[in-house]
């Protein structure tokens, strides 16, 4: 009862030390932060490049489809196809994909650097305080005052 008792309690110490919660909460926050940057390609990048390129360019849509089942004669989407069993290569989706890490990368990269910036400016803020000399060890001094007796 008491090695369980031991397990319990290591790992409610584990699981509540402030790192693993700081991770956790950064686990969330990084999921959240990529539906933005998904709703930010989806939503507002992917329609400012369908009005450069003049038309509907939905990157979703595109594949190649390498194999079909052989009775199949639906419709030639990817949604059908897949649902069908069709063997599809879906270089749109992993196009949309890619953009939305490239597009993650960058924002991350730009927090940090604000961030180091930050800290760089805070650390020259700082006035600088000098260290406290070490005190002396005891057989240093003790030595010392050995040494003046003999002086005197």
């Amino acid at each position: 009862m008491s090695k369980a008792r031991g397990f319990i309690q290591e790992f409610q110490e584990f699981a509540v030390k402030g790192n693993m919660i700081d991770l956790a909460v950064g686990v969330i926050i990084g999921a959240a932060f990529g539906k933005i940057i998904d709703s930010l390609v989806r939503d507002i990048i992917m329609p400012i490049v369908n009005f450069i390129l003049g038309g509907e360019v939905n990157f979703a849509s595109k594949f190649w489809l390498l194999r079909a089942p052989e009775s199949y004669t639906g419709p030639q989407t990817y949604e059908a196809l897949n649902k069908a069993g069709a063997v599809v290569l879906s270089w749109g989706n992993f196009l949309t994909v890619a953009i939305n890490f490239v597009l993650l990368a960058f924002v991350v990269f730009m927090l940090v650097k604000a961030v180091n910036s930050m800290r760089n400016r805070l650390k020259r803020a700082e006035p600088e305080v000098a260290a406290a000399p070490a005190p002396t060890p005891e057989d240093v001094a003790l030595l010392r005052e050995i040494r003046d007796l003999l002086k005197r």
